[in-house]
């Protein structure tokens, strides 16, 4: 079965869609999108800044639109991933009561741990220290989904 992912940053334009491209490229079987909490960029394409730093690792994402996350997020993925703790409770007050689709950290996937959230370049102006957070939480989902539940690849 096809697994549906959606990565939720603040407005779609960094973290998220980064997350997304990154994603897609080492899981293409896999089902992604991304969402921002907050509408301010609705249908513009993720930040030149981010897209450039994207683009010098191999990832395009040029394809991708901002969009706000809504409710009906909940029952159209599977798993959903906030980057930061901000952004998680911003999706859980949007749950429909009775939803139990899981919202996690992002960055708990990171092996080691050692972070607690993706910080937000567009202020950071870091798009190569976000982008390497999230690789290392890609890369650790990825290998999450292919030890499957009991470590069997299932």
């Amino acid at each position: 079965m096809r697994k549906r992912f959606l990565f939720v940053c603040l407005g779609n334009i960094c973290r998220s869609p980064a997350a997304q491209g990154v994603f897609r490229k080492l899981c293409p079987e896999m089902i992604t999108d991304s969402a921002g909490t907050a509408g301010y960029h609705m249908g513009e394409p993720p930040y030149g800044p981010m897209q450039a730093a994207a683009r010098a690792r191999g990832l395009d994402l040029s394809d991708l639109r901002a969009r706000q996350f809504h409710a009906g997020d909940f029952e159209a993925f599977d798993l959903i991933l906030a980057m930061d703790q901000d952004k998680l409770r911003d999706i859980e007050q949007q749950r429909p009561q009775g939803n139990q689709t899981p919202v996690v950290p992002f960055t708990q996937f990171i092996e080691g741990g050692g972070h607690d959230h993706v910080p937000d370049p567009y202020y950071t102006r870091d798009f190569e220290g976000c982008l390497d957070i999230i690789e290392r939480a890609a890369q650790g989902l990825a290998g999450t989904l292919a030890a499957g539940p009991a470590g069997n690849g299932d």
